[in-house]
């Protein structure tokens, strides 16, 4: 495999190396900025995809790793946090947090930590892919590694009873 020619996604190919991940970057011909095209491109169901989607939580970043399959519920996760509201962030927002542009926010090599939750239904498939820095570049993981990688907390964040494994803010 060739390295990374983009600097973001080789910044993101060297955090997974130094952090042991058991999978590498690919570099898609086609676009991966949302979870159809990546699950088209990989061929492999929709729900296998981690969406990285960024919310303003109070004027706080947080990342919410969730099934290409579902839709964050925003009161859900606000409930979650115990906080009033919780707001999909813009994209400047998203580029000053994380330094990647929507459609290609990895769970890792943000400017500083950001408050993660992983979406559980993630948990269903042994091999989920997650953006690498752009939205032509993934790479393979696991429910367990991307809660390690991240050090996430596992919920539930989308239509339902609110659950969270352990209290998490941003």
């Amino acid at each position: 495999m060739s390295r990374p020619e983009h600097p973001r996604v080789a910044a993101v190919s060297h955090l997974l190396t130094d952090a042991g991940a058991s999978g590498q970057v690919l570099e898609l011909t086609g676009s991966a900025r949302t979870a159809a095209e990546a699950a088209t491109e990989l061929g492999v169901p929709v729900g296998a995809i981690a969406n990285s989607l960024v919310f303003d939580v109070e004027d706080a970043p947080l990342l919410v790793l969730t099934s290409g399959a579902h839709r964050v519920d925003v009161h859900r996760v606000a409930a979650l946090l115990g906080v009033r509201e919780v707001r999909p962030a813009s994209a400047d927002f998203v580029r000053r947090h994380t330094g990647q542009p929507i459609g290609g926010v990895s769970p890792i090599g943000h400017p500083e930590p950001i408050g993660t939750l992983v979406d559980v239904e993630l948990a269903r498939h042994d091999r989920v892919w997650a953006a690498a820095g752009h939205p032509h570049a993934v790479f393979p993981t696991s429910y367990e590694e991307l809660l390690r990688l991240t050090g996430g907390t596992p919920a539930e964040v989308g239509a339902g009873p609110v659950a969270l494994t352990e209290a998490a803010r941003p």
